[in-house]
């Protein structure tokens, strides 16, 4: 069997569930909806008292809550009833190809795999074949760890993102294997779509993905020796406790006396994750657009342009606006209420070549930071404030607020997103998204983690 060592994975022992009513057993990724309650009761209603790996996981909307020990014990008995109780198929060794078709008629395609976390670090500028796209907050890593730390399982929600534009790994593999019946194929619940998934695991389907894996290692690899495989689309914090609970492990292991080398084949050194081409054509990059509050707009564009140079000019509509930005890769709009009280539509074009949010946000936070520190210490009236949002609409309804300034991003041009990351390290926070909540991963596919 093919050894996928070099590309940072392995081939896993995957779980499925015996019982294949996926509409109760699958649910959304632990990150989504967690401020809406009402969300997950939906859920637990959906789940009732079937199996499900909504007993495997902790809602991160519960995260904070005072039973949150109880919480993490229960999820630790039910793993083991899980597994003692025949929920379970036989582990079977191999990758899974899935379709995932979501409710916006999009198919996104992906790969579930393993990888070595030993080939995968968070940290900025790392050379590591495995990377974050987006800042890791250190203070989310602790919590998360208390989760997966003696965990008997895992499920992944993990995406990494593989810069595949001739769609040799991900979709090259689903054209071999969908000869044969899927593993699994139903509806997901809440109106999240469909999944199929197919076993990778003939010689023929494994050696074309172990050739198309070497040809885009050889594609992504810098004049400096380093290889950049695959990028951190979803899950970078989940990605990054696992992380820091192998690196405890090993650390604990060794002290007792074990070797490196018979750490290597450790469950815990692997974490299961989906692969997704960037330039699959189901998967949707959505820019995180900024509003800025308690400011004026003029000190706002002056100080960006100051920054990051460019012109400035007037748009007499927000369908200008909207067009002018959708069609750029460098180009940012501003929509702010004018002294007349009319809505203003202003747009920076600029010559950035990278992804346009890995320079604007450092030079907002320069802004922010540098017109509240004349404000009165505690006086949160005076201070500047940003927040992070989604879709145009809500660009152009905050925008014609007084002492409001919304900026409208361009695309994230997906061309550019694996050089942007190499040469800068990782995106700021809340730098784009991929796709709209309902399309996140499900947890479906389980595999053994702690003994």
């Amino acid at each position: 069997m093919k050894n996928f060592a070099d590309f940072g994975m392995k081939i896993p022992e995957i779980l499925l569930p015996s019982k294949k009513n996926l509409s109760s057993w699958s649910v959304i990724a632990c990150d989504q909806y967690t401020q809406d309650a009402d969300y997950w009761k939906k859920v637990e209603d959906a789940v009732g008292k079937n199996p499900s790996t909504l007993n495997l996981i902790l809602p991160e909307i519960y995260l904070a809550s005072s039973d949150r020990t109880e919480r993490i014990e229960k999820i630790r008995s039910t793993m083991k009833s899980y597994m003692e109780s025949g929920v379970f198929d036989s582990p079977a060794k191999e990758f899974i190809y899935i379709e995932r078709k979501t409710c916006y008629g999009r198919i996104r395609h992906g790969l579930v795999c393993a990888i070595d976390l030993e080939t995968y670090e968070w940290k900025p500028m790392s050379k590591a074949l495995i990377r974050a796209t987006e800042a890791t907050i250190v203070e989310r890593i602790p919590p998360r760890m208390e989760i997966r730390r003696g965990a008997p399982l895992e499920s992944p929600h993990i995406m990494l993102l593989v810069n595949d534009p001739e769609h040799i790994v991900v979709e090259k593999t689903g054209e071999l294997v969908k000869k044969e019946s899927p593993v699994y194929d139903g509806n997901l619940m809440l109106s999240s779509g469909h999944i199929t998934g197919w076993a990778v695991k003939s010689e023929k389907a494994l050696d074309s993905l172990h050739a198309s894996l070497e040809k885009i290692k050889k594609a992504n690899t810098s004049s400096d020796g380093s290889t950049f495989m695959f990028a951190v689309g979803d899950g970078n914090h989940s990605l990054a406790t696992a992380k820091a609970v192998w690196d405890e492990y090993k650390k604990d292991q060794l002290a007792k006396g074990a070797t490196e080398e018979s750490l290597e084949g450790s469950n815990v050194r692997y974490a299961l994750v989906e692969i997704v081409n960037i330039y699959d054509s189901g998967l949707t990059f959505e820019p995180i657009h900024r509003v800025l509050f308690g400011t004026e707009a003029d000190m706002v564009i002056a100080f960006v342009q100051a920054n990051l140079g460019g012109t400035v000019s007037i748009c007499d509509s927000r369908e200008s606006l909207e067009n002018k930005v959708k069609n750029s890769k460098s180009l940012f709009g501003f929509v702010f209420l004018a002294d007349d009280g009319k809505v203003q539509y202003e747009c920076l074009e600029t010559e950035i070549k990278e992804l346009a949010v890995s320079r604007l946000q450092p030079v907002l936070d320069t802004f922010i930071s540098s017109q509240n520190e004349g404000a009165s210490y505690g006086d949160a009236e005076k201070k500047i404030t940003i927040d992070y949002i989604h879709g145009s609409d809500e660009v152009f309804r905050l925008g014609s607020q007084g002492d409001t300034v919304t900026i409208l991003l361009p695309p994230v041009a997906k061309d550019s997103f694996f050089t942007t990351i190499n040469s800068n390290g990782p995106l700021p926070r809340k730098s784009f998204s991929m796709g709209e909540a309902s399309e996140k991963r499900f947890y479906l596919e389980c595999r053994k983690l702690f003994d």
